[in-house]
This record gives structure tokens, sequence and C-alpha cells, in this order.
């Protein structure tokens, strides 16, 4: 998997969609809490290189970039900018949560002054992640953005589009609403995205999660993510430098999860890991059960799981949502449940890193293929790039060359499904028939054997 890696600084940018485009995209507004924060991109040039760790040959599961904009041949900057001037914006929309709850969300910003950042010398270690959760009443609380402000502009320049084409979608998480602290404590799921992506990018699977009662935790991973926004006018970029090894990236993400876990049992003792001491939602440090603990990833993310279950064991089972493995992780043995969800080109008969890990598991394992899948299919683009994918000129075969020909509502209901019957499985003692074998009613899904 190569680390190659898209260019960031505004001259850049400017030169992708134009100034108008720019001003426009910078312009973006939508409110936030302190935890979310308003920036600005840090002016600090980044790196470029490649990943010693790539897999030879190419692999269509394997991308050298998570975030790959995905474009049309014949799409021009000039056309861009002045596309849509004289229309709304195209509102872009998310699937809906789909259990019996409302979701609550907040952003907090954590600094883990036990390390120093491993991409940018002299600065201590810190990341932004978002909590979401099953709430009670809403009334009052805004639905948080997508992504925030700066960082959305900065998301939408670097794919040619501005908020005079598009404006992102909201999310079904109301910032702040009172945790339902009558579902008792709420097992914990964390979500660790693909390389160079964005934690924003596991909003469907994370706000649906949420609603079937689980504390689902996504993080950014600062200088690996293309963009993170933190409080005080602020905007981390993508400054992995030149060479690293995926297998390196993947060590730094385990010790950020553990890290996390670290701030959640803060939050269960009734402390406020909050860099800030932002103000955390009612009944939340009730609500934390760090005695049950889920993980689940993207891409690199997914590889991440196994990295960061090797080094904590207080992550009790993980699923990899169709990301290649690197290091001498998946050659260690695991004794906890793992699944493995696979795109309808991957899985262990043409990944040596899953057949590797596979012989490895010793606890319950589990390996699915969801048919019609592409890699890209276990993100939010899955549903979001058919709907601005007019505006670039980008053709119905070119979707599918990415995203595969499954229907995006029905990709992520599946997905949605099985994980939530794993976790479900593992870490709350509910047995699932659709982990014994094929299901009439989700045919889309294969078991390997």
């Amino acid at each position: 998997m190569e680390h190659r890696r898209p260019r960031h600084r505004r001259r850049t940018i400017a030169r992708a969609v134009g100034s108008a485009g720019v001003l426009a995209a910078l312009a973006l507004g939508v409110g936030m809490t302190p935890a979310l924060g308003a920036g600005k991109p840090s002016e600090k040039p980044a790196a470029t290189g490649s990943s010693a760790d790539k897999p030879a040959p190419k692999r269509p599961w394997a991308p050298e970039n998570d975030e790959l904009p995905l474009r049309g041949k014949s799409v021009r900057a000039e056309a861009l900018t002045s596309a849509r001037a004289a229309q709304s914006p195209l509102q872009l929309t998310m699937p809906a949560p789909t259990g019996k709850n409302s979701v609550g969300m907040v952003g907090l910003h954590l600094v883990d002054k036990s390390r120093t950042d491993p991409y940018v010398s002299g600065q201590t270690r810190e990341l932004m992640v978002s909590l979401w959760y099953p709430a009670t009443s809403t009334s009052g609380h805004y639905r948080a953005p997508w992504m925030p402000s700066i960082s959305g502009a900065h998301f939408l320049a670097s794919r040619w589009l501005s908020p005079q084409q598009v404006t992102l979608p909201k999310t079904a998480g109301h910032v702040l609403a009172p945790v339902k602290t009558s579902l008792g404590k709420l097992p914990v799921l964390l979500y660790s995205t693909g390389l160079h992506s964005d934690r924003a990018v596991g909003t469907a699977l994370a706000q649906d999660l949420a609603s079937r009662g689980y504390l689902v935790v996504t993080v950014d991973h600062t200088h690996d993510a293309n963009e993170v926004q933190f409080p005080g006018n602020r905007l981390e970029v993508n400054r992995m430098p030149a060479g690293t090894h995926s297998s390196d990236t993947l060590k730094v993400r385990a010790a950020d999860i553990k890290f996390v876990i670290n701030a959640l049992g803060k939050i269960s003792s009734g402390g406020n890991p909050d860099a800030g001491h932002a103000t955390l939602p009612s009944g939340l440090s009730k609500s934390v059960d760090t005695s049950r603990i889920g993980m689940f990833g993207f891409s690199l993310g997914g590889a991440a799981v196994d990295t960061a279950m090797q080094l904590d064991k207080r992550i009790d089972a993980g699923a990899n949502l169709d990301g290649q493995f690197f290091g001498t992780a998946p050659s260690k043995d695991l004794d906890r449940p793992f699944m493995l969800f696979s795109s309808a080109n991957h899985n262990r008969n043409n990944d040596k890193s899953w057949r590797t890990l596979w012989s490895h598991l010793k606890g319950y394992r589990v390996d699915i293929k969801l048919a019609g899948a592409a890699h890209l299919s276990f993100s939010d683009y899955e549903y979001l790039v058919p709907q601005w994918a007019g505006l670039l000129g980008i053709s119905q075969t070119q979707i599918q060359q990415q995203y595969g020909t499954i229907d995006p509502n029905r990709a992520v209901k599946i997905q949605r499904v099985y994980l939530a019957a794993f976790f479900d499985q593992q870490l709350r003692n509910k047995h699932s028939s659709l982990l014994d074998g094929p299901s009439s009613t989700y045919p889309e899904i294969s078991f390997v054997r």
C-alpha cells in the first residue's frame, strides 16, 4: 500500500478549483461546539513519499490512498467554480440510523502528553475524536455537520468542489444531547479510518451503531488524515514523512487507540479528558463501559484493528472492513473474536495477509464477503459520491469501477446489520443466526470457508 499523498497547500488548492472556489470554500460555515472548533490550515509544508510496504502487484482492495478523489475525464476548473453559481448548492444527504434510539454526539480534543507526534518533530501527540451515543431528548441540540467548517472546505476543495456546488450533509448526531442512561452502561466501539482518510467517512456506520445502543468513538489519526480540525483556529493536514512504512503507521494508530481507551476510562471515573475541558453530555460518565470494548476499521483502519488488539487486551472483539494487513501483527496468535468483512474481489484466497491472520485466530472467527461491493464501498463515499458525481462529469461506469455495482442503500444496510450482529454477539451475548451461514434475507453475503 503506497502512502502517496495529495497536495495540500492553499496555492495548490487554488490551482485545482480557482480562487473563487477557494474563497467560497473558506466561507463555508456550520455550527459547532468549542470541542469541534474552527480552524485554519497549518502553514507548514507536507511531506510526500511512498511506503516500502506496498503490495505487488497492485490490488483493487489495496488503494494507494483511501482519499483519492474520483474525477470525470472532462472536468475543467473554470467550469467547476461557476457550475452552480446561479443555483442553490446540491444538498448531500446521509442514510438515517435504523436503531430504536435518537443519537447524540460530541467532539473531543485529546492530548497525549506521554508521546511526541511521530510525523512532526517537536509536537505532542494530539487527536480529535467524535463520540456517538444513544440520546434521550434531542430538542434544542443541533445536528452535527458531517465535517466541521474549515476541514469540510478543505475536503471539498481537494475534490474540485466548492460550497457553491455542494453542501455537506448533516449527521443524525445531536451535539451534547443527554445520554440515554436508562440503557445502563454502553459497550464501546472504536473506529479507525482509511489511509489519509477522515473519521467522518465512518459516520453512516457509527451513528447507526449508536442508535442501537453503543458508544461509538471515531478517531482521526493526526498528520495521517488529510485534514483534522482542532479548536483555536487550526487545521492540521497530512504530513506523513516520505517512505513511511504501513506497518509503522499501524503501530502509531494502535498507540492512538490505546490512548483513546485511557481517555474513556477517565470519563467513566467522572473526569474530563478534553484538553480544553469542553462540556460533556449529561450522563456520559455513567454510561461508558470499558469492560466491553470492540473495534472496527476500514481499509488501513481495518488492519489497525489487529495491531491495536495485540497492543491492548482491553479490546474484546475486532472487525476489519476490507483492509490488507501489514507488519508482524497478523502472524501472532489472537484469542479474541475477529470478523473479516471483504468486498467482492478480496478474501483469503487472494490476500496472503488475510490467510496469515486467519491461521492465527484462536477465538471465534468469521470471514464474509459482500457481492457487488468494491473497496471504497465500506466508506461513506459509497453513499455520497453518486450524489455529486454529475457535477464532476463522472459516469456510472466510473462509479462502479471504484464503488462496485451494489446499490448504495443496500451496501450501507448490509454492513450495518452484520457489524451489529457481530458486536451484539461478542459484547452483549446475543447470538445472531446471521453469522451461522448464508441468509435468504441478505443473499449478497457469502461465507468464505
